[in-house]
Formats: structure tokens, C-alpha cells, sequence
């Protein structure tokens, strides 16, 4: 069994200073559910020696709003706590359901918002115990879902060459809201938070996210969060929609569209909001978006079908 050395930090500038004092050697945790999964696994080679514990932080997992009507949610609230806020249900219902529909109750229970939008992916190939796949994400020289079982991979690509996919259901709905990430050094839109090319986040090594920062929305907007599932009490999005728009009805004139499950990164369903903005929702409006939401889909051999269910999505989320 791994040692793992255990700090309590006692604030976000102790945390960072062991962080600067261990290097790559540390890691911080939260809820932990993503990384005890990794050491339990060992499916790294260079899992982290000291962990740094930032429950021991007080005042990160508050939820509250301020008099601009900006939500502010601690990086250490949890899954549960997000879904089951009354502010959050009134003025950003999205967020709400997209913390509800991550795993099980018990993960909610513990998982973070931070930890959530910036979990490691989760295909098999990476995840295999011991590190049996030095994949592309670890460094390797292969991703091994190009020749391998793929289902559940890209369905736009790999940039970089990795075909994996993001795993978060709240960050798509936090996009769609035009969010940002507080971290102990910076505000980061999350639109620029993770990779273009690669599975990731800009987050640097001595970096923690300390919260997540939603503006008011328009007056009058809809929101929408949709994710289809294997299985539909606690698994991964085979894919998920995220949709923001406004007016709720009449022409729409802000239309923010984004999906996960379905590539690398979350990505911006920019074809499908140009077919919606401009127009009055309808059936005709919601199926011409649907279709510009995978125009550009380059699929594998094992997972066209992702193809039909992201149209669909898009559709049902304009008509909900």
C-alpha cells in the first residue's frame, strides 16, 4: 500500500504554501471521490505522496448571493447542498439539476462543486488499475479507444489525439450560465477554465479553486439541463445539454448551448444557438438546431450513435 502523508491546511495561503513546498509530489482533496479512486487504483504512476486537506478551510462550501444578483458557490460545497439550495432552485434552476443528477446520493453527499468541474476523465483505457494503459493522457504514445472499445468516446474528435470525454455535469450547466473560477490567484471566465485541445484544466500546480462565481441571468430565460444515461440512477452523460436562453418566449436573443459527454472538453454547440437566436422556438427551430449540433461530428466506429442522441437532446431542451 501507498504511505500518504496527511496536512490539515488551516487557509487557502497555507494550502498553497505546502503546495509550493511539495511540488508535484502534493495533491489537494475535497470530497475526494475522484481521487481516492485514483490511489485506490494506482492507475497513475506519479500519484501524489502528501495529500492536502482543504475541508479543514473554513467558509469554502457557503452558497450565497450578493446585491449585483451574483451567486457565489464555495469550491467545497457539495453536490447535495447545491441541488437543495432554495437560491440556486429560484434563479439558477440548471445548476440545481445538473448537482442532482451527478452519481448517487452518498457521492453528492460528499463530492464538491470544485472537485466536479475539475475531476480527471474517466474513460477506461485511463482508469484501468496499475496503469496498465500508459495512454496519451498519461504521457504515453497511444489512445487506445482509436482502435479499441469506444463506445463511449468522442464523438468530434480527439484533439492531441486523446478521444476521452468530460465527465462533469455541473460545469456544462455552469457554462451555459457563463460562470467563472475563483482560485487563490486569479478569476478564470470557465469557458477559458479547461483545455481547447486536451482533457484538463488551466488550474496550475499551485492553484485552488476557492469558488464559482454565476452572474444573474437575463430576465425571463429558460433553462435547461438534460443528460441521457446507460443507466439512469447514477452513471456518466453518454450525453448532456446544457441551455441557457432568453427571452423565454418570442425571439430569442441569447442562446448559450453546450454539451458534455461527447468530446474531450465540454464544447460549445455554436451551430445550434445561430439556428436558434433570431427566431421564436418551435418544433421546426428545435430540430434545424439539433441538426447544426452535430454538423461537425466526426464519430467512431463504435459510437454513432451518440450522434442521434445529441440532436435529440438539443431539440428537447428548446422544447422543454
Amino acid at each position: 500500500m501507498k504511505v500518504i502523508n496527511h496536512y490539515d491546511a488551516t487557509s487557502v495561503s497555507d494550502a498553497v504554501a505546502m503546495l509550493d513546498k511539495y511540488g508535484s509530489a502534493a495533491a489537494v482533496i475535497g470530497g475526494g471521490t475522484d481521487l481516492t479512486h485514483q490511489l485506490k487504483g494506482f492507475i497513475r504512476a506519479d500519484l501524489p505522496d502528501y495529500l492536502i486537506n482543504l475541508k479543514t478551510i473554513p467558509g469554502l462550501n457557503a452558497i450565497s448571493s450578493d446585491a449585483s444578483g451574483v451567486l457565489h458557490v464555495g469550491s467545497l460545497a457539495t453536490l447535495a447542498s447545491i441541488a437543495n439550495n432554495s437560491t440556486v432552485l429560484a434563479t439558477w434552476p440548471m445548476l440545481a439539476a445538473a448537482a442532482s443528477e451527478v452519481a448517487t446520493p452518498n457521492i453528492r453527499n460528499i463530492g464538491t462543486i470544485g472537485g466536479n468541474i475539475s475531476q480527471e476523465v474517466w474513460c477506461w483505457y485511463y482508469r484501468w488499475e496499475g496503469n496498465m494503459f500508459p495512454c496519451l493522457r498519461k504521457g504515453g504514445g497511444t489512445c487506445y479507444a482509436v482502435s479499441g472499445l469506444n463506445q463511449f468516446h468522442s464523438v468530434f474528435g480527439g484533439p492531441l489525439g486523446c478521444y476521452s470525454v468530460a465527465a462533469s455535469d455541473t460545469a456544462i450547466a455552469l457554462l451555459a450560465l457563463g460562470a467563472s473560477v475563483v482560485t487563490s490567484s486569479r478569476t478564470i471566465p470557465i469557458n477559458k477554465f479547461f483545455y481547447a485541445l486536451a482533457p484538463g484544466t488551466v488550474l496550475k500546480a499551485d492553484e485552488i479553486i476557492t469558488e464559482i462565481d454565476v452572474p444573474a441571468p437575463p430576465t425571463g430565460n429558460k433553462q435547461v439541463f438534460i443528460k441521457q444515461q446507460v443507466r439512469k440512477n447514477f452513471d456518466f452523460a453518454l450525453t448532456s445539454v446544457g441551455l441557457m436562453a432568453a427571452p423565454a418566449s418570442g425571439t430569442v436573443t441569447t442562446a448559450n448551448i453546450w454539451l458534455g459527454g461527447v468530446a474531450p472538453t465540454p464544447i460549445e454547440a455554436t451551430g445550434a444557438e445561430t439556428a436558434l437566436k433570431g427566431n421564436a422556438i418551435s418544433a421546426t427551430v428545435a430540430t434545424n438546431a439539433g441538426a447544426a449540433a452535430i454538423a461537425n461530428a466526426v464519430p467512431l466506429a463504435d459510437n454513432h450513435y451518440k450522434t442521434n442522441i445529441i440532436s435529440a437532446l438539443v431539440s428537447k431542451a428548446i422544447l422543454t
